[in-house]
């Protein structure tokens, strides 16, 4: 059995016979690792899959589509697009103690309650470990094998011999290919060990949910060619200390990728979450300043959220902003217009935006509500509690339209919002919602505070 020794890239995977101090693959610097590896071949390898023939279109289209894998969480279903795909490897992220393992859990046990037969192959906990977990979430299923160990051979012995529908695997990161000499984690070992996955389920139509760590930049620990080679990669997020989770794919091969799931953290695990479109509006106070509602769009389901601003006096000859939720760059740019298009005179105030729940707008459909809610703290007046502002905002001052405005209303109109702030010509209201449309952000202005 010989040995080589190899320096790895952590970050795209680049190989080098010496150590360096620059990545030559990415460019990235101090991220090559030394790893040894044996040429010692496998015991067993996944046997090869005959050589596949060109099939036509017609043909191809002519079969019947695979059935997918409910699991009857709804969030977690609609955001992979309707349920797993039969074959398809599914990668999700997230921070530790976000609830990975515990989503993976309750969606083993649903698709075991089912019919399905689950194996769930643990490589960090042992099986009372596992069993614990799961006697905690309540799950009781007969068709629910466990496995712990974290070698991947092992994994290929117990997918043939139990057969299963679905295989949650947790954690890639910990697996173990039988040809790598290198430890569990590395970049060798995440690529190749995943590759191995691929070749022993996809052949037979197996679904895989693949857990993963994050690095602390946010994304999934191993090299980039790990989310080319899955079929879906979820980012599951939230702060550890609230009680909401958010699910939102990021590459999806089989459904939309702006979905989003929502789910709640209880004593008995993870629900999803009941009314996710006025989730956020809970605890609104009705005469809060500093405060508006706008609604997003999440997917295709609208999301009305809450934006909260907060204007002081600054001590400094810089004044300090910052955003929670909304793009600090974009809260610059809206600042600069309130000041210069406006005429308010926000230079000597440190500014501070939140988005209320944990949220994160990514869209500027909201651009309006957040202008509305620094106005508010600036002049300390409180916006109408019956009021939501959707729209864009250019650099001149003037209100843009957004896509799909007349969900957004239908939605405030559901929940009991009086009047919309929108853009000039968006169209039909509602019944009982009133449209007040507006050109630029002083007009915004002048008609939400009456002067």
């Amino acid at each position: 059995m010989r040995e080589k020794t190899v320096y790895v890239c952590q970050t795209c995977g680049y190989e080098a016979p010496k150590w360096l101090g620059r990545c030559p693959g990415c460019g990235a610097w101090n991220t090559l690792v030394e790893e040894r590896r044996s040429a010692r071949p496998a015991k067993e390898r996944p046997a090869a899959p005959a050589i596949a023939r060109p099939v036509s279109l017609a043909a191809a289209a002519a079969r019947p589509p695979a059935e997918r894998l409910r699991t009857g969480l709804e969030e977690f279903d609609r955001v992979l697009g309707g349920g797993l795909v039969p074959g398809s490897l599914v990668l999700l992220g997230g921070e530790p103690g976000i609830g990975k393992s515990t989503l993976a859990s309750i969606a083993a046990a649903r698709l075991a309650g089912a019919g399905r037969r689950v194996l769930y192959a643990g490589g960090e906990e042992s099986e009372e470990q596992i069993r614990l977990r799961l006697a905690r979430l309540g799950v009781e299923a007969a068709d629910l094998y466990l496995l712990a160990d974290g070698r991947l051979d092992a994994l290929q012995e117990a997918v043939e011999t139990l057969r299963p529908a679905a295989v949650i695997v947790d954690s890639v990161q910990t697996m173990r290919h039988p040809e790598l000499a290198s430890a569990p984690g590395s970049v060798a070992q995440v690529r190749e060990g995943t590759a191995f996955l691929l070749e022993v389920l996809k052949p037979r139509k197996v679904a895989a949910l693949l857990i993963g760590h994050v690095t602390k930049e946010g994304t999934i620990a191993g090299p980039r060619v790990l989310e080319h080679l899955v079929d879906a990669v979820l980012y599951f997020e939230g702060e550890r200390y609230q009680q909401y989770r958010v699910l939102r794919a990021v590459k999806n091969r089989f459904g939309p990728t702006n979905e989003l799931g929502l789910f709640e953290m209880t004593e008995s695990g993870l629900v999803p979450a009941e009314a996710p479109t006025k989730l956020f509006l809970r605890e609104r106070s009705e005469a809060a300043i500093g405060a508006a509602v706008t609604a997003t769009m999440e997917g295709s389901r609208p999301m009305l959220l809450e934006v909260q601003a907060l204007l002081v006096p600054t001590l400094f000859p810089v004044p300090r902003r910052s955003a929670t939720g909304f793009d600090l760059g974009r809260l610059h740019m809206l600042l600069a217009v309130l000041e210069k298009r406006a005429g308010l005179h926000l230079i000597g105030h440190d500014a501070y935006v939140n988005v209320v729940g944990g949220l994160r707008i990514s869209e500027p459909a909201a651009d309006l509500a957040v202008a509305l809610a620094i106005a508010s703290s600036f002049r300390e007046a409180p916006v109408a509690a019956g009021d939501v502002f959707i729209g864009e905002i250019g650099l001149s001052g003037e209100v843009r339209p957004v896509p799909r405005l007349s969900a957004r209303l239908a939605e405030a109109a559901r929940l009991g919002f009086r009047r919309a702030f929108v853009p000039p010509a968006a169209g039909g209201r509602p019944e009982g919602l009133v449209g007040v449309e507006v050109r630029t952000v002083r007009e915004a202005l002048e008609a939400a505070f009456g002067r």
